[in-house]
Protein backbone atom coordinates (compact mmCIF):
# COMPACT_ATOMS: atom_id res chain seq x y z
CA UNK A 1 0.00 0.00 0.00
CA UNK A 2 1.32 3.47 -0.92
CA UNK A 3 1.90 6.07 1.74
CA UNK A 4 -0.97 8.41 0.67
CA UNK A 5 -3.73 5.75 0.70
CA UNK A 6 -2.38 4.52 4.03
CA UNK A 7 -2.56 8.04 5.49
CA UNK A 8 -6.08 8.55 4.14
CA UNK A 9 -7.17 5.23 5.60
CA UNK A 10 -5.75 6.17 8.98
CA UNK A 11 -7.40 9.60 8.83
CA UNK A 12 -10.80 8.07 7.99
CA UNK A 13 -10.41 5.53 10.80
CA UNK A 14 -9.44 8.25 13.25
CA UNK A 15 -12.45 10.37 12.30
CA UNK A 16 -14.76 7.37 12.62
CA UNK A 17 -13.38 6.45 16.03
CA UNK A 18 -13.63 10.06 17.18
CA UNK A 19 -17.26 10.25 16.04
CA UNK A 20 -18.04 6.99 17.83
CA UNK A 21 -16.37 8.28 20.99
CA UNK A 22 -18.49 11.46 20.87
CA UNK A 23 -21.79 9.63 20.29
CA UNK A 24 -24.14 9.77 23.25
CA UNK A 25 -27.43 8.21 24.26
CA UNK A 26 -30.48 10.45 24.60
CA UNK A 27 -33.14 9.03 26.93
CA UNK A 28 -36.81 10.03 27.05
CA UNK A 29 -39.60 8.65 29.25
CA UNK A 30 -43.06 9.24 27.80
CA UNK A 31 -46.56 8.53 29.04
CA UNK A 32 -49.25 8.80 26.37
CA UNK A 33 -52.64 9.81 27.73
CA UNK A 34 -55.80 11.72 26.94
CA UNK A 35 -56.03 15.11 28.63
CA UNK A 36 -58.42 18.02 28.30
CA UNK A 37 -56.60 20.76 26.40
CA UNK A 38 -57.48 24.14 24.89
CA UNK A 39 -54.86 24.74 22.18
CA UNK A 40 -57.17 27.11 20.28
CA UNK A 41 -59.08 28.21 23.43
CA UNK A 42 -61.75 25.50 22.93
CA UNK A 43 -61.59 22.68 25.47
CA UNK A 44 -61.42 19.15 24.06
CA UNK A 45 -59.67 15.84 24.59
CA UNK A 46 -56.18 15.62 23.12
CA UNK A 47 -53.62 12.81 22.98
CA UNK A 48 -50.67 14.08 25.01
CA UNK A 49 -47.12 13.13 25.90
CA UNK A 50 -46.47 13.63 29.61
CA UNK A 51 -49.60 15.77 29.67
CA UNK A 52 -48.54 18.08 26.84
CA UNK A 53 -49.22 18.64 23.17
CA UNK A 54 -47.04 19.09 21.22
CA UNK A 55 -44.73 16.68 22.96
CA UNK A 56 -41.13 17.38 24.04
CA UNK A 57 -38.56 18.26 21.41
CA UNK A 58 -35.94 15.53 21.04
CA UNK A 59 -32.50 17.16 20.77
CA UNK A 60 -29.55 15.03 19.73
CA UNK A 61 -26.27 15.14 17.80
CA UNK A 62 -25.56 13.22 14.62
CA UNK A 63 -24.54 9.67 15.56
CA UNK A 64 -26.37 9.66 18.90
CA UNK A 65 -28.66 6.83 19.96
CA UNK A 66 -32.16 7.90 20.96
CA UNK A 67 -34.06 5.75 23.45
CA UNK A 68 -37.73 6.58 24.04
CA UNK A 69 -39.65 4.46 26.54
CA UNK A 70 -43.34 4.82 25.75
CA UNK A 71 -46.10 3.85 28.18
CA UNK A 72 -49.56 3.74 26.61
CA UNK A 73 -52.00 5.12 29.16
CA UNK A 74 -54.79 5.55 26.61
CA UNK A 75 -57.27 3.29 28.33
CA UNK A 76 -59.18 2.31 25.20
CA UNK A 77 -56.71 2.90 22.36
CA UNK A 78 -53.57 1.38 20.90
CA UNK A 79 -50.68 3.61 19.87
CA UNK A 80 -47.60 3.63 17.60
CA UNK A 81 -45.13 6.49 17.04
CA UNK A 82 -43.27 7.18 13.80
CA UNK A 83 -39.93 9.02 13.79
CA UNK A 84 -40.49 10.94 10.59
CA UNK A 85 -37.30 11.42 8.53
CA UNK A 86 -35.17 9.06 10.61
CA UNK A 87 -34.12 6.27 8.24
CA UNK A 88 -33.90 3.53 10.90
CA UNK A 89 -30.84 1.91 9.34
CA UNK A 90 -30.48 -1.42 11.10
CA UNK A 91 -33.62 -0.89 13.21
CA UNK A 92 -36.62 -1.18 10.85
CA UNK A 93 -38.80 -2.40 13.70
CA UNK A 94 -38.41 1.03 15.35
CA UNK A 95 -40.01 2.92 12.44
CA UNK A 96 -43.24 3.03 14.42
CA UNK A 97 -45.70 2.22 11.62
CA UNK A 98 -48.54 0.05 12.87
CA UNK A 99 -49.39 -2.68 10.38
CA UNK A 100 -46.07 -2.28 8.54
CA UNK A 101 -43.22 -2.57 11.06
CA UNK A 102 -44.89 -3.36 14.39
CA UNK A 103 -48.00 -4.36 16.24
CA UNK A 104 -49.39 -1.36 18.12
CA UNK A 105 -48.64 -0.70 21.77
CA UNK A 106 -51.66 -1.96 23.71
CA UNK A 107 -53.34 0.04 26.49
CA UNK A 108 -51.30 -0.29 29.66
CA UNK A 109 -48.25 -1.68 27.83
CA UNK A 110 -44.79 -0.14 27.53
CA UNK A 111 -42.56 -0.24 24.46
CA UNK A 112 -39.04 1.15 24.00
CA UNK A 113 -38.00 2.68 20.68
CA UNK A 114 -34.22 2.67 20.15
CA UNK A 115 -32.60 4.13 17.02
CA UNK A 116 -29.60 6.10 15.77
CA UNK A 117 -29.96 9.59 14.27
CA UNK A 118 -27.45 9.31 11.46
CA UNK A 119 -28.06 12.66 9.73
CA UNK A 120 -28.25 16.21 11.08
CA UNK A 121 -31.33 18.25 10.36
CA UNK A 122 -34.89 19.06 11.31
CA UNK A 123 -37.32 16.16 11.71
CA UNK A 124 -40.53 15.30 13.55
CA UNK A 125 -42.38 12.48 15.24
CA UNK A 126 -46.08 11.72 15.31
CA UNK A 127 -48.61 8.97 15.93
CA UNK A 128 -48.95 6.39 13.17
CA UNK A 129 -52.02 4.53 14.38
CA UNK A 130 -55.44 5.27 12.94
CA UNK A 131 -55.86 9.05 12.84
CA UNK A 132 -54.19 9.83 16.17
CA UNK A 133 -51.86 12.40 14.61
CA UNK A 134 -54.89 14.68 14.33
CA UNK A 135 -55.44 14.35 18.08
CA UNK A 136 -52.16 15.96 19.13
CA UNK A 137 -49.50 13.25 19.41
CA UNK A 138 -46.59 14.97 17.66
CA UNK A 139 -43.40 16.93 18.20
CA UNK A 140 -40.00 17.93 16.79
CA UNK A 141 -36.66 16.14 16.45
CA UNK A 142 -33.63 18.43 16.09
CA UNK A 143 -30.31 16.78 15.23
CA UNK A 144 -27.13 18.87 15.34
CA UNK A 145 -24.28 18.15 12.95
CA UNK A 146 -21.31 16.25 14.40
CA UNK A 147 -18.53 18.69 15.19
CA UNK A 148 -15.84 18.67 12.53
CA UNK A 149 -17.75 16.23 10.33
CA UNK A 150 -18.52 16.47 6.60
CA UNK A 151 -22.13 17.50 7.30
CA UNK A 152 -21.25 20.77 9.02
CA UNK A 153 -23.75 23.53 8.24
CA UNK A 154 -22.71 25.69 5.24
CA UNK A 155 -24.28 28.80 6.79
CA UNK A 156 -23.98 30.85 9.97
CA UNK A 157 -26.52 32.21 12.41
CA UNK A 158 -26.65 33.66 15.92
CA UNK A 159 -29.64 31.82 17.35
CA UNK A 160 -32.50 29.56 16.40
CA UNK A 161 -36.22 29.14 16.88
CA UNK A 162 -38.46 26.12 16.32
CA UNK A 163 -41.83 26.35 14.59
CA UNK A 164 -44.24 23.40 14.51
CA UNK A 165 -47.26 24.03 12.27
CA UNK A 166 -50.49 22.09 12.67
CA UNK A 167 -54.20 22.16 11.89
CA UNK A 168 -56.84 21.45 14.51
CA UNK A 169 -60.40 20.10 14.61
CA UNK A 170 -62.97 20.14 17.37
CA UNK A 171 -64.41 16.80 16.24
CA UNK A 172 -62.68 13.76 17.71
CA UNK A 173 -60.62 11.47 15.51
CA UNK A 174 -63.25 8.79 16.13
CA UNK A 175 -65.91 11.03 14.56
CA UNK A 176 -63.62 11.89 11.65
CA UNK A 177 -62.70 8.26 10.94
CA UNK A 178 -66.31 7.10 11.18
CA UNK A 179 -67.36 9.77 8.68
CA UNK A 180 -64.64 8.75 6.22
CA UNK A 181 -65.76 5.11 6.40
CA UNK A 182 -69.46 5.93 5.95
CA UNK A 183 -71.79 5.86 2.96
CA UNK A 184 -72.31 8.59 2.00
CA UNK A 185 -68.89 9.99 2.87
CA UNK A 186 -68.75 12.21 5.94
CA UNK A 187 -65.76 14.41 5.04
CA UNK A 188 -63.64 15.80 7.88
CA UNK A 189 -64.11 19.35 6.59
CA UNK A 190 -61.68 22.21 6.95
CA UNK A 191 -59.92 22.57 10.32
CA UNK A 192 -61.32 24.97 12.90
CA UNK A 193 -57.91 26.48 13.65
CA UNK A 194 -54.27 26.59 12.58
CA UNK A 195 -51.75 26.12 15.39
CA UNK A 196 -48.19 27.38 15.78
CA UNK A 197 -46.30 25.43 18.43
CA UNK A 198 -49.59 24.04 19.68
CA UNK A 199 -51.34 27.38 20.05
CA UNK A 200 -54.01 29.12 18.05
CA UNK A 201 -57.26 30.99 18.51
CA UNK A 202 -60.71 29.89 17.45
CA UNK A 203 -62.33 33.07 16.17
CA UNK A 204 -65.89 32.44 17.34
CA UNK A 205 -66.09 31.52 21.01
CA UNK A 206 -69.82 32.27 21.10
CA UNK A 207 -70.43 29.68 18.37
CA UNK A 208 -68.40 27.14 20.32
CA UNK A 209 -70.44 27.86 23.43
CA UNK A 210 -73.67 27.48 21.47
CA UNK A 211 -72.44 24.04 20.33
CA UNK A 212 -71.95 23.01 23.95
CA UNK A 213 -68.17 23.51 24.03
CA UNK A 214 -66.13 25.49 26.53
CA UNK A 215 -64.21 28.38 24.97
CA UNK A 216 -62.07 30.87 26.88
CA UNK A 217 -60.00 33.29 24.80
CA UNK A 218 -58.10 34.55 27.87
CA UNK A 219 -56.38 31.22 28.61
CA UNK A 220 -52.55 31.41 28.58
CA UNK A 221 -52.65 27.96 26.93
CA UNK A 222 -53.91 29.53 23.69
CA UNK A 223 -51.97 32.81 23.84
CA UNK A 224 -49.99 33.55 20.68
CA UNK A 225 -46.40 32.23 20.86
CA UNK A 226 -43.71 34.92 20.97
CA UNK A 227 -40.38 34.60 19.16
CA UNK A 228 -37.79 37.04 20.49
CA UNK A 229 -34.86 38.37 18.41
CA UNK A 230 -31.97 40.75 19.00
CA UNK A 231 -31.59 43.61 16.50
CA UNK A 232 -28.92 42.93 13.90
CA UNK A 233 -28.66 39.20 14.58
CA UNK A 234 -29.36 36.35 12.16
CA UNK A 235 -31.72 33.57 13.21
CA UNK A 236 -32.39 30.09 11.96
CA UNK A 237 -36.06 29.12 12.05
CA UNK A 238 -36.57 25.35 11.92
CA UNK A 239 -40.07 24.84 10.51
CA UNK A 240 -42.02 21.59 10.38
CA UNK A 241 -45.56 20.85 9.23
CA UNK A 242 -47.39 18.03 10.97
CA UNK A 243 -50.78 19.02 9.54
CA UNK A 244 -53.38 16.35 8.94
CA UNK A 245 -54.92 18.02 5.88
CA UNK A 246 -53.68 21.51 5.13
CA UNK A 247 -50.93 22.68 2.81
CA UNK A 248 -49.63 25.89 4.35
CA UNK A 249 -47.90 29.10 3.43
CA UNK A 250 -45.70 30.51 6.21
CA UNK A 251 -44.55 34.12 6.44
CA UNK A 252 -42.67 36.33 8.89
CA UNK A 253 -44.04 39.80 8.28
CA UNK A 254 -41.46 42.24 6.93
CA UNK A 255 -38.61 39.73 6.95
CA UNK A 256 -37.36 37.89 3.90
CA UNK A 257 -36.43 34.25 4.48
CA UNK A 258 -33.44 32.45 2.98
CA UNK A 259 -34.19 28.74 2.57
CA UNK A 260 -31.14 26.66 3.60
CA UNK A 261 -32.41 23.19 4.57
CA UNK A 262 -35.18 20.84 3.49
CA UNK A 263 -35.90 17.49 5.17
CA UNK A 264 -32.42 17.32 6.68
CA UNK A 265 -30.50 18.23 3.51
CA UNK A 266 -28.80 21.52 2.70
CA UNK A 267 -30.39 23.60 -0.03
CA UNK A 268 -28.84 25.95 -2.55
CA UNK A 269 -29.93 29.13 -0.75
CA UNK A 270 -32.81 31.07 -2.24
CA UNK A 271 -34.85 33.96 -0.86
CA UNK A 272 -38.62 33.94 -0.42
CA UNK A 273 -41.18 36.32 1.02
CA UNK A 274 -43.16 33.33 2.23
CA UNK A 275 -42.64 29.58 2.30
CA UNK A 276 -44.98 26.89 0.98
CA UNK A 277 -44.79 23.85 3.25
CA UNK A 278 -46.72 20.61 2.91
CA UNK A 279 -47.63 18.05 5.55
CA UNK A 280 -44.57 16.01 6.52
CA UNK A 281 -42.02 18.53 5.24
CA UNK A 282 -39.39 20.39 7.26
CA UNK A 283 -37.35 23.45 6.31
CA UNK A 284 -34.80 25.77 7.83
CA UNK A 285 -34.79 29.43 6.87
CA UNK A 286 -32.52 32.29 7.92
CA UNK A 287 -33.85 35.75 8.74
CA UNK A 288 -32.01 38.94 9.63
CA UNK A 289 -33.49 40.94 12.51
CA UNK A 290 -33.10 44.22 10.64
CA UNK A 291 -36.52 45.87 10.91
CA UNK A 292 -37.87 48.59 13.23
CA UNK A 293 -37.35 47.12 16.72
CA UNK A 294 -40.06 49.30 18.28
CA UNK A 295 -42.97 47.28 16.92
CA UNK A 296 -43.91 43.61 16.73
CA UNK A 297 -44.40 41.52 13.58
CA UNK A 298 -46.69 38.67 12.65
CA UNK A 299 -45.74 35.11 11.98
CA UNK A 300 -48.57 33.87 9.78
CA UNK A 301 -49.72 30.45 8.62
CA UNK A 302 -52.31 30.31 5.82
CA UNK A 303 -54.00 27.46 3.96
CA UNK A 304 -53.07 27.07 0.28
CA UNK A 305 -54.09 24.55 -2.39
CA UNK A 306 -57.54 24.19 -0.78
CA UNK A 307 -60.13 26.94 -0.64
CA UNK A 308 -59.52 28.22 2.90
CA UNK A 309 -62.19 27.80 5.53
CA UNK A 310 -59.80 28.42 8.40
CA UNK A 311 -58.53 31.77 9.70
CA UNK A 312 -54.83 32.63 9.63
CA UNK A 313 -52.72 31.03 12.34
CA UNK A 314 -50.56 33.63 14.08
CA UNK A 315 -47.62 34.16 16.40
CA UNK A 316 -45.53 37.24 17.24
CA UNK A 317 -41.95 38.25 16.43
CA UNK A 318 -40.67 40.70 19.03
CA UNK A 319 -37.35 42.59 19.24
CA UNK A 320 -35.38 42.72 22.48
CA UNK A 321 -34.95 46.29 23.68
CA UNK A 322 -37.84 47.61 21.59
CA UNK A 323 -40.60 49.79 23.00
CA UNK A 324 -43.37 47.29 22.19
CA UNK A 325 -44.48 44.73 24.77
CA UNK A 326 -43.59 41.20 23.56
CA UNK A 327 -47.22 40.08 23.77
CA UNK A 328 -48.71 43.14 22.13
CA UNK A 329 -50.42 42.40 18.82
CA UNK A 330 -48.61 43.97 15.83
CA UNK A 331 -50.22 47.15 14.46
CA UNK A 332 -50.99 45.52 11.11
CA UNK A 333 -53.35 42.88 9.76
CA UNK A 334 -51.76 39.39 9.64
CA UNK A 335 -50.42 38.50 6.17
CA UNK A 336 -52.83 36.40 4.12
CA UNK A 337 -50.19 34.87 1.83
CA UNK A 338 -50.51 34.19 -1.90
CA UNK A 339 -53.75 33.22 -3.60
CA UNK A 340 -54.74 29.78 -2.34
CA UNK A 341 -55.17 28.43 -5.89
CA UNK A 342 -51.96 29.85 -7.39
CA UNK A 343 -50.45 26.49 -8.34
CA UNK A 344 -47.77 28.11 -10.49
CA UNK A 345 -46.37 30.03 -7.51
CA UNK A 346 -46.07 26.87 -5.45
CA UNK A 347 -44.75 24.82 -8.38
CA UNK A 348 -41.92 27.29 -8.95
CA UNK A 349 -40.80 27.05 -5.32
CA UNK A 350 -40.71 23.26 -5.60
CA UNK A 351 -38.51 23.48 -8.70
CA UNK A 352 -36.22 26.06 -7.02
CA UNK A 353 -35.40 23.64 -4.18
CA UNK A 354 -32.13 21.96 -5.24
CA UNK A 355 -29.05 20.70 -3.39
CA UNK A 356 -26.42 23.04 -1.97
CA UNK A 357 -23.41 23.11 -4.36
CA UNK A 358 -21.07 21.85 -1.64
CA UNK A 359 -23.42 19.06 -0.59
CA UNK A 360 -24.59 17.52 -3.84
CA UNK A 361 -25.01 13.75 -3.71
CA UNK A 362 -25.39 12.77 -7.37
CA UNK A 363 -28.13 10.22 -8.05
CA UNK A 364 -27.41 7.01 -9.93
CA UNK A 365 -27.54 7.83 -13.66
CA UNK A 366 -30.38 5.44 -14.40
CA UNK A 367 -33.00 3.28 -12.71
CA UNK A 368 -33.27 -0.49 -12.68
CA UNK A 369 -37.04 -0.29 -12.27
CA UNK A 370 -39.72 2.34 -12.82
CA UNK A 371 -43.08 2.37 -11.05
CA UNK A 372 -45.67 4.74 -12.51
CA UNK A 373 -48.52 5.45 -10.07
CA UNK A 374 -51.78 7.09 -11.12
CA UNK A 375 -53.42 8.76 -8.12
CA UNK A 376 -57.23 8.75 -8.36
CA UNK A 377 -60.35 9.07 -6.26
CA UNK A 378 -62.56 5.99 -6.57
CA UNK A 379 -65.61 4.13 -5.27
CA UNK A 380 -65.66 0.68 -3.70
CA UNK A 381 -69.07 -0.68 -2.67
CA UNK A 382 -70.34 2.88 -2.38
CA UNK A 383 -67.42 4.03 -0.21
CA UNK A 384 -65.25 6.83 -1.55
CA UNK A 385 -61.60 5.77 -1.57
CA UNK A 386 -58.24 6.84 -2.95
CA UNK A 387 -56.32 4.45 -5.16
CA UNK A 388 -53.04 3.95 -7.03
CA UNK A 389 -53.41 2.31 -10.42
CA UNK A 390 -56.98 1.50 -9.37
CA UNK A 391 -55.93 -0.32 -6.19
CA UNK A 392 -56.83 1.14 -2.80
CA UNK A 393 -54.39 0.24 -0.03
CA UNK A 394 -55.38 -1.35 3.24
CA UNK A 395 -53.14 -2.40 6.14
CA UNK A 396 -52.94 -6.09 7.11
CA UNK A 397 -53.69 -7.29 10.63
CA UNK A 398 -50.21 -8.82 10.88
CA UNK A 399 -47.42 -6.28 10.22
CA UNK A 400 -45.54 -6.99 7.00
CA UNK A 401 -42.15 -7.04 8.71
CA UNK A 402 -43.34 -9.56 11.30
CA UNK A 403 -45.12 -11.71 8.71
CA UNK A 404 -42.19 -11.83 6.29
CA UNK A 405 -39.56 -12.59 8.93
CA UNK A 406 -41.72 -15.42 10.29
CA UNK A 407 -42.80 -16.88 6.93
CA UNK A 408 -46.49 -16.07 7.46
CA UNK A 409 -47.36 -15.89 3.78
CA UNK A 410 -51.08 -15.93 4.45
CA UNK A 411 -50.92 -12.67 6.38
CA UNK A 412 -51.26 -10.49 3.28
CA UNK A 413 -51.96 -10.69 -0.45
CA UNK A 414 -48.92 -12.18 -2.18
CA UNK A 415 -49.89 -10.65 -5.53
CA UNK A 416 -48.00 -7.38 -6.17
CA UNK A 417 -49.99 -4.28 -7.08
CA UNK A 418 -49.76 -3.01 -10.69
CA UNK A 419 -46.62 -1.03 -11.59
CA UNK A 420 -48.16 1.16 -14.27
CA UNK A 421 -51.41 2.19 -15.90
CA UNK A 422 -52.60 2.81 -19.47
CA UNK A 423 -51.04 6.26 -19.49
CA UNK A 424 -51.06 6.87 -23.23
CA UNK A 425 -54.84 7.05 -23.45
CA UNK A 426 -55.62 8.46 -20.01
CA UNK A 427 -57.05 11.97 -19.72
CA UNK A 428 -55.94 13.28 -16.32
CA UNK A 429 -58.21 16.33 -16.67
CA UNK A 430 -61.44 14.31 -17.00
CA UNK A 431 -63.54 12.47 -14.45
CA UNK A 432 -62.55 8.86 -14.99
CA UNK A 433 -65.10 6.78 -16.88
CA UNK A 434 -65.01 3.84 -14.48
CA UNK A 435 -64.56 4.96 -10.86
CA UNK A 436 -64.63 1.44 -9.43
CA UNK A 437 -61.47 0.09 -7.81
CA UNK A 438 -60.25 -2.87 -5.78
CA UNK A 439 -58.70 -3.16 -2.32
CA UNK A 440 -55.38 -4.88 -1.62
CA UNK A 441 -52.71 -5.21 1.05
CA UNK A 442 -50.14 -6.51 -1.43
CA UNK A 443 -46.72 -4.87 -1.59
CA UNK A 444 -43.89 -4.15 -4.02
CA UNK A 445 -40.80 -6.33 -3.55
CA UNK A 446 -37.64 -4.54 -4.60
CA UNK A 447 -34.32 -6.18 -5.42
CA UNK A 448 -31.90 -5.21 -2.68
CA UNK A 449 -29.45 -2.56 -3.87
CA UNK A 450 -31.46 -1.74 -6.97
CA UNK A 451 -32.27 1.81 -8.11
CA UNK A 452 -35.97 2.56 -8.26
CA UNK A 453 -37.81 5.43 -9.96
CA UNK A 454 -41.32 6.29 -8.83
CA UNK A 455 -43.44 8.74 -10.82
CA UNK A 456 -46.53 10.01 -9.03
CA UNK A 457 -49.24 11.21 -11.42
CA UNK A 458 -52.06 13.39 -10.13
CA UNK A 459 -55.44 13.44 -11.87
CA UNK A 460 -58.99 14.71 -11.66
CA UNK A 461 -61.11 13.61 -8.71
CA UNK A 462 -64.68 12.27 -8.79
CA UNK A 463 -65.95 15.84 -9.07
CA UNK A 464 -65.27 17.68 -12.33
CA UNK A 465 -62.45 20.24 -12.53
CA UNK A 466 -60.96 19.29 -9.18
CA UNK A 467 -57.46 18.02 -8.33
CA UNK A 468 -55.63 18.40 -5.03
CA UNK A 469 -52.04 18.60 -3.79
CA UNK A 470 -50.74 15.38 -2.24
CA UNK A 471 -47.55 15.33 -0.11
CA UNK A 472 -45.97 11.87 -0.36
CA UNK A 473 -43.69 10.54 2.38
CA UNK A 474 -41.28 7.60 2.08
CA UNK A 475 -40.25 5.76 5.24
CA UNK A 476 -36.73 4.40 5.63
CA UNK A 477 -35.20 6.47 2.82
CA UNK A 478 -34.34 9.82 1.37
CA UNK A 479 -35.02 10.12 -2.35
CA UNK A 480 -33.77 12.39 -5.11
CA UNK A 481 -36.44 14.67 -6.54
CA UNK A 482 -35.69 14.42 -10.25
CA UNK A 483 -38.47 16.54 -11.67
CA UNK A 484 -41.92 18.07 -11.56
CA UNK A 485 -44.44 18.69 -14.30
CA UNK A 486 -47.98 19.84 -14.96
CA UNK A 487 -50.04 17.57 -17.19
CA UNK A 488 -49.65 13.90 -18.06
CA UNK A 489 -46.22 12.33 -17.58
CA UNK A 490 -44.82 10.71 -20.70
CA UNK A 491 -42.14 8.08 -19.91
CA UNK A 492 -40.80 8.40 -23.46
CA UNK A 493 -40.25 12.15 -23.17
CA UNK A 494 -39.96 13.62 -19.68
CA UNK A 495 -37.08 11.56 -18.19
CA UNK A 496 -34.72 13.30 -20.64
CA UNK A 497 -35.27 16.52 -18.67
CA UNK A 498 -34.65 15.02 -15.21
CA UNK A 499 -32.34 16.99 -12.95
CA UNK A 500 -29.37 14.66 -12.47
CA UNK A 501 -26.98 17.51 -11.65
CA UNK A 502 -28.08 18.78 -8.24
CA UNK A 503 -31.43 17.26 -7.21
CA UNK A 504 -32.43 17.76 -3.60
CA UNK A 505 -32.73 14.72 -1.35
CA UNK A 506 -35.99 14.66 0.61
CA UNK A 507 -38.30 12.25 2.42
CA UNK A 508 -41.55 14.09 1.61
CA UNK A 509 -42.51 15.74 -1.68
CA UNK A 510 -45.59 17.42 -3.12
CA UNK A 511 -47.49 16.27 -6.19
CA UNK A 512 -49.25 19.36 -7.51
CA UNK A 513 -52.80 19.47 -8.92
CA UNK A 514 -52.94 17.80 -12.36
CA UNK A 515 -49.17 17.37 -12.06
CA UNK A 516 -46.51 14.72 -11.70
CA UNK A 517 -43.44 14.31 -9.53
CA UNK A 518 -40.54 11.94 -10.30
CA UNK A 519 -38.23 10.60 -7.59
CA UNK A 520 -35.39 8.08 -7.40
CA UNK A 521 -34.06 6.07 -4.48
CA UNK A 522 -31.79 3.16 -3.81
CA UNK A 523 -33.37 0.10 -2.21
CA UNK A 524 -30.48 -0.40 0.21
CA UNK A 525 -32.14 -0.29 3.66
CA UNK A 526 -33.31 -3.78 4.68
CA UNK A 527 -36.88 -3.74 5.87
CA UNK A 528 -40.47 -2.98 4.91
CA UNK A 529 -41.30 0.66 4.31
CA UNK A 530 -44.52 2.59 3.84
CA UNK A 531 -44.87 5.19 1.07
CA UNK A 532 -48.05 7.22 1.35
CA UNK A 533 -49.83 10.53 1.14
CA UNK A 534 -49.18 12.38 4.38
CA UNK A 535 -52.70 13.78 4.52
CA UNK A 536 -54.16 11.75 7.36
CA UNK A 537 -57.60 11.18 5.84
CA UNK A 538 -56.16 10.28 2.41
CA UNK A 539 -53.94 7.52 3.81
CA UNK A 540 -56.92 6.32 5.86
CA UNK A 541 -58.88 6.14 2.57
CA UNK A 542 -56.23 4.07 0.78
CA UNK A 543 -53.62 6.44 -0.69
CA UNK A 544 -50.47 4.49 -0.01
CA UNK A 545 -48.23 1.55 -0.93
CA UNK A 546 -45.49 -0.48 0.77
CA UNK A 547 -41.99 -1.50 -0.39
CA UNK A 548 -40.00 -4.54 0.80
CA UNK A 549 -36.25 -4.77 0.29
CA UNK A 550 -33.67 -7.14 1.72
CA UNK A 551 -35.92 -8.33 4.52
CA UNK A 552 -33.82 -11.49 4.82
CA UNK A 553 -30.96 -9.23 5.99
CA UNK A 554 -32.96 -7.85 8.92
CA UNK A 555 -31.74 -9.05 12.32
CA UNK A 556 -33.94 -11.01 14.70
CA UNK A 557 -37.03 -8.99 15.55
CA UNK A 558 -37.77 -7.89 19.12
CA UNK A 559 -40.66 -9.97 20.44
CA UNK A 560 -42.30 -6.78 21.70
CA UNK A 561 -43.35 -5.78 18.16
CA UNK A 562 -45.48 -8.96 17.80
CA UNK A 563 -48.76 -10.01 19.39
CA UNK A 564 -51.37 -9.05 16.80
CA UNK A 565 -52.91 -10.73 13.76
CA UNK A 566 -51.36 -14.13 13.16
CA UNK A 567 -48.92 -13.59 16.06
CA UNK A 568 -51.55 -13.23 18.79
CA UNK A 569 -50.31 -14.70 22.03
CA UNK A 570 -46.67 -14.09 21.08
CA UNK A 571 -46.43 -10.61 22.63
Amino acid sequence: MGRLPWLLCCLFLSLSLAAAARAATVHQEWEISYQFKSPDCVRKLAVTINGQTPGPTIRATQGDTVVVRVKNSLLTENVAIHWHGIRQIGTPWADGTEGVTQCPILPGDTFTYTFVVDRPGTYMYHAHYGMQRSAGLNGLIVVAAARGGPDAEPFRYDGEHHVLLNDWWHKSTYEQATGLASVPLGWVGEPQSLLINGRGRFVNCSAAAAAGMTCNATLPECAAPVFAVVPGKTYRFRIASVTSLSALNFEIEGHEMTVVEADGHYVKPFVVKNLNIYSGETYSVLIKADQDPNRNYWLASNVVSREPGTPTGTAVLSYYGGRSSPRKAPPTTPPTGPAWNDTTYRFRQSVATVAHPAHVQPPPPRADRTILLLNTQNKIDGHIKWALNNVSFTLPHTPYLVAMKNGLLGAFDQRPPPETYAHQGYDIYAVQRNPNATVSDGLYRLQFGSVVDVVLQNANMLAANKSETHPWHLHGHDFWVLGYGIGRFDPAVHPAAYNLKDPILKNTVAVHPYGWTALRFKADNPGVWAFHCHIESHFFMGMGIVFEEGVERVAQLPKEITGCGMTKGGH
